[in-house]
């Protein structure tokens, strides 16, 4: 099952779209604006994909 949810892109602020795996526990969050995208595990918190094209590293 997927829960779907309309939020706040957390690197442009446009609106973007954050869906919830049940079977897998995973969270996507991605904004069609930006190309931001997130994909975390909802128990360990653990990255498993991100890009974010304006977003730097520090160095």
């Amino acid at each position: 099952m997927q829960i779907k949810q309309d939020i706040h892109c957390p690197n442009c602020g446009s609106y973007a779209q954050r869906q919830y795996c049940l079977q897998t526990h995973l969270i996507q969050t991605q904004c069609p604006v930006c190309d931001y995208l997130m994909v975390n595990c909802s128990r360990t918190g653990r990255v498993v994909e991100a890009y974010a094209p304006g977003l730097y590293a520090r160095r």
